[in-house]
């Protein structure tokens, strides 16, 4: 078997040639509790400062919201892209404890990316904290994130979209938190340990099936 993240990159694996019969589906998993409940203000990012993560679109829209507040988790070649915008708060590399912790106080994250993501880790660590996000229509994301029920989409590379998107975001707390508490039932539905490990198994027994199937 071929284990594809998402069913949008099963879909590209088949494209390039791999046999659809094997190809299976099981998703990225984190594994820790629910925060506990706290007030939240402002936007995260988490990643790699570079091109392909949409960093350009980011710094535009942020330099279009000045009551918006953004702190950014990460490090990279277009760090500095983010220099000087209003509202923008560099962290640095953070461990994953730290990330948590930053997750677990902000209103959402934001994925700009402008490449097409197999299954980023964020986003399920994201809503294992209740912490819905707002993320590219694009490949994987769009798929991963549903649109005003786990988050919010917008086109990729559009500054003026993602605006809008964090704008809404900030006049609707309440619609918000109830969008992280939707992330965290679907986390805990698809993106746990226990629920991965069950998926994990029943491959490895499909494949033993299989070959006992062929034995025969």
């Amino acid at each position: 078997r071929y284990i594809a993240l998402n069913e949008f990159c099963r879909g590209k694996f088949i494209e390039g040639g791999l046999p659809a019969e094997r190809v299976v589906v099981k998703p990225n998993f984190v594994d820790f509790d629910a925060p506990q409940s706290v007030a939240r203000a402002g936007f995260l990012f988490v990643g790699r400062l570079s091109v392909e993560k949409g960093v350009a679109t980011l710094a535009a829209a942020m330099g279009l919201l000045p009551d918006a507040r953004l702190r950014v988790a990460g490090d990279g070649p277009e760090a500095g892209l983010l220099d000087g915008v209003p509202g923008v708060a560099k962290l640095g590399n953070l461990p994953g404890e730290a990330v948590r912790h930053e997750m677990s106080h902000a209103a959402a994250l934001v994925v700009p990316s402008i490449c097409y993501e197999n299954f980023p880790r964020t986003i399920a660590e994201a809503f294992a904290c209740r912490t819905p996000v707002i993320a590219s229509r694009i490949g994987a994301l769009a798929e991963l994130v549903r649109d005003g029920e786990t988050g919010l989409l917008f086109e990729p590379g559009n500054p003026h979209d993602l605006a809008d998107k964090i704008a809404w975001a900030l006049a609707h707390p309440e619609q918000m938190a109830a969008m992280g508490r939707t992330a965290r039932a679907q986390y805990e539905a698809e993106f746990s340990a226990e629920v991965n490990y069950r998926r994990l198994m029943e491959i490895y027994d499909e494949v033993l099936a299989e070959q006992e199937m062929n034995k025969r």
